[in-house]
């Protein structure tokens, strides 16, 4: 499995997407093998605080495998998409923080904005163009404005657009902007596992209680609008694979 989970020492552990090949996208089964990593870490004391980021020298993560998409035949079901992303189907109360770098796009963002805390490089480019091909990114559409705002979220989501790392930061979607995100990151971790376990759990717990809670409200639509989307994207085939013009698309 390409998703390494190392100790670094002084609490601090490190989840690496280690697939450059793939810009870091993620297929099913890495997503599964995220869940079991927070399991993991929620369930292990010694871990303290957590450092995500990705390998090689392009990409935090591209999002998903849409290649291992395209021959299995569809997307993992909702229940798995939650339990991948950090502290959404899994309680994770250990802090997390994102190293970000080159492309982190779709999925690969959603990870981030789902972090606690978010480093990015001068080179990172952020984005959710899950619009411009017929699909959305739902846990994240009801995550999103908490961080920046409705109007900003709507605009994110909406346009598709990249976003430099400065305009990141402008709209508080990363906290800050490092030379090396992994250097900062694991110096920040370091800092937040020095401090008081049972404090860092509660206060996180807390700060998100009202985050976990909308999700939950909201889960069952995130799953619906995934099936709804799913379907219009096969209707839009079998017009196109018929040579008909549909008079109106979702992609």
């Amino acid at each position: 499995m390409s998703i390494e989970f190392e100790g670094m020492g002084d609490g601090v552990f490190v989840v690496t997407l280690n697939r450059p090949e793939r810009l870091n996208a993620l297929d099913a089964a890495h997503k599964q093998a995220l869940a079991d990593i927070w399991r993991q870490a929620e369930a292990r004391d010694e871990v303290r605080a957590l450092v995500m980021r990705g390998a090689g020298p392009r990409a935090f993560s591209a999002g998903s495998d849409f290649k291992a998409m395209k021959e299995t035949g569809g997307t993992v079901g909702t229940d798995v998409l939650a339990n991948a992303i950090p502290s959404v189907g899994v309680e994770l109360t250990k802090p997390v923080v994102a190293a970000l770098h080159g492309y982190v796009i779709g999925f690969g963002l959603t990870l981030a904005i789902h972090c606690d805390l978010r480093i990015a490089g001068p080179d990172a480019r952020l984005s959710f163009p899950e619009v411009e091909h017929g699909m959305l990114s739902g846990i994240s559409d009801i995550t999103l404005p908490g961080l920046v705002g409705e109007a900003a979220a709507l605009e994110i989501m909406l346009t598709g657009r990249a976003y430099s790392a400065e305009e990141a930061q402008a709209i508080r979607l990363v906290n800050r902007i490092a030379a090396d995100p992994y250097a900062e990151a694991l110096a920040l971790a370091r800092t937040l596992a020095g401090n008081s376990f049972h404090a860092n759990r509660l206060t996180k717990r807390l700060v998100l209680a009202e985050r976990r809670a909308t999700i939950v409200r909201h889960i069952q639509e995130v799953a619906q609008a995934r099936l709804d989307i799913a379907e219009s994207s096969r209707h839009a085939s079998i017009l196109d694979a018929a040579g008909a013009q549909p008079r109106a698309r979702l992609d």
